[in-house]
């Protein structure tokens, strides 16, 4: 088991009530007494303009909260990303979240005479933790293709981490063994850092 992780929780659904702030307390409580030193925050809780007005045509100021973000990142090994699936995305304000603050200079820059991407977070590591409400993953993918690609590879893999995904579903109404089996499961990701 690696120890001594540092560890950024980005709880990506605005509201904590429900599954994915639970799977979220699991993960951070099981990481802390494992000897992790986590640092957390709840997207919710977070004031920004989630709006990227003019593209990167014009860079607008980032809020305290952005920066903070971009802050824990670079403090990071690895980042841990839950959110909910909504209509096969992640929710809005997870994405302008992104928009804002996942930049040229701070997350990738290109290559002057090449043009190629430069991963300036290769070295991290980043799991993603999907929470499906009335479907199973299976039959989300079946039906509209791989939802987790845009942060798995568009956003974060783009940037250089090596990123792992986790769906879990349905979990609208789960039976209580497979309710607690997915709480173990993430427990068990915080007790190993990954």
């Amino acid at each position: 088991m690696e120890s001594g992780r540092r560890i950024f929780m980005l709880v990506g659904n605005p509201c904590l009530e429900g599954f994915t702030g639970e799977l979220a307390d699991a993960y951070e409580h099981e990481a802390r007494a494992a000897g992790h030193e986590v640092k957390r925050l709840n997207l919710g809780e977070l004031q920004f303009d989630p709006i990227l007005h003019r593209g990167y045509e014009v860079i607008q100021p980032l809020e305290p909260d952005l920066l903070k973000v971009q802050e824990y990142v670079r403090w990071s090994d690895h980042l841990v990303v839950l959110y909910p699936n909504w209509w096969t995305s992640m929710p809005a304000l997870l994405k302008g979240m992104f928009d804002r603050m996942w930049l040229p200079g701070f997350a990738f820059s290109f290559d002057k005479k090449t043009h190629d991407v430069v991963e300036l977070l290769k070295g991290k590591t980043a799991r993603v933790i999907v929470v499906d409400g009335a479907h199973s993953p299976f039959m989300t993918r079946l039906k509209y293709g791989d939802y987790t690609n845009e942060i798995s590879r568009g956003i974060l893999g783009f940037s250089g981490l090596d990123v792992y995904v986790t769906t879990m579903g349905p979990c609208e109404h789960p039976d209580r063994e497979k309710h607690d089996a997915w709480v173990s499961e993430v427990r068990e990701f915080g007790t190993q850092g990954a």
